[in-house]
């Protein structure tokens, strides 16, 4: 079965390219809830935020932006969701970055496949993100970064992308596709895995092809992402003499950023932000 029939038979028909989630979620994703009490919450004085409209092919995907309310134009930093979505998290990510005088887009990017948000069930969120084309998401990319340059509040010669989870391996894959990207932080993304039709590449198959530097952020205890398998890609990176750096925090699990969650980490957390500013700042970006 290809991948068009494969997206019909589970009820999307992307010949059409119909969407599903056409706005953002709420709050927080169902499949993260209960939400720890030590979320953090950043306000949005000062700042302007909220959901936005990419135009993609004549349709639009829901993007949640966040900016300063003065001035411009800002340092644009691709925000790229977990596997739960833009939900409340990313969304304060996105001020944060504001705060720091960037203008941060998180775009929805299964809106074609399903909103996870209200999904419980683990095993159906991965079967609709199992959907997401890598082709469908760097397109997506690309038209949200135009998206940032008709707004007349970017300064594209500052363009870096983050992202968590799943987002992390989607750093890794636009840090090989967009030549114009300054910089990227990946926060524990997968780096190995098989090909199939709609994931044919990994990062540890595009470190050859890499037109930014990455930084990598992992933890030495992630059940998802073994160990051997970021020495894998360090190994890789070094050959290829990338200007790339991963590091592993000791006995720390996967999400340990995702501050809403029982996996994270404080200490660790804020040594990858800080750690993520200083890249930034070290390539032109902040």
């Amino acid at each position: 079965m290809g991948a068009l029939e494969r997206e019909q038979d589970s009820g999307i028909d992307v010949s059409r390219r119909g969407f599903v989630a056409t706005s953002l979620a709420a709050g927080f994703a169902l499949a993260a809830q209960p939400v720890s009490a030590q979320t953090i919450k950043t306000d949005s004085a000062g700042l302007t935020a909220g959901e936005v409209k990419i135009p993609v092919k004549g349709e639009e995907i829901p993007a949640y932006r966040a900016m300063p309310e003065q001035g411009g134009p800002f340092p644009v930093i691709l925000v790229v969701q977990e596997i739960f979505g833009v939900h409340e998290h990313i969304k304060d990510v996105c001020r944060r970055f504001a705060k720091l005088g960037c203008l941060a887009i998180a775009p929805e990017l299964y809106a074609r496949q399903g909103d996870v948000s209200k999904l419980e069930n683990f095993a159906q969120i991965f079967k609709i993100v199992s959907k997401v084309p890598d082709a469908q998401v760097m397109g997506d990319l690309d038209a949200t970064v135009a998206w940032a340059k008709a707004s007349g509040k970017a300064d594209l010669g500052k363009l870096a992308i983050t992202g968590f989870c799943w987002g992390g391996r989607i750093v890794w894959l636009y840090s090989a596709h967009n030549p114009n990207l300054k910089a990227g932080v990946a926060w524990y993304g997968r780096l190995v895995g098989d090909a199939d039709e709609l994931h044919p590449k990994h990062p540890i198959d595009v470190v050859e092809a890499l037109k930014a530097p990455v930084l990598g952020l992992y933890g030495g205890d992630d059940q998802g992402i073994p160990v051997p398998t970021v020495d894998q890609m360090k190994e890789a990176l070094q050959k290829a003499g990338k200007a790339c750096e991963i590091v592993v925090y000791p006995d720390t699990p996967h999400a340990f950023f995702a501050d809403y969650r029982p996996s994270y980490r404080k200490d660790q957390a804020e040594d990858g932000w800080k750690r993520l500013r200083e890249w930034f700042k070290t390539h032109g970006v902040m």
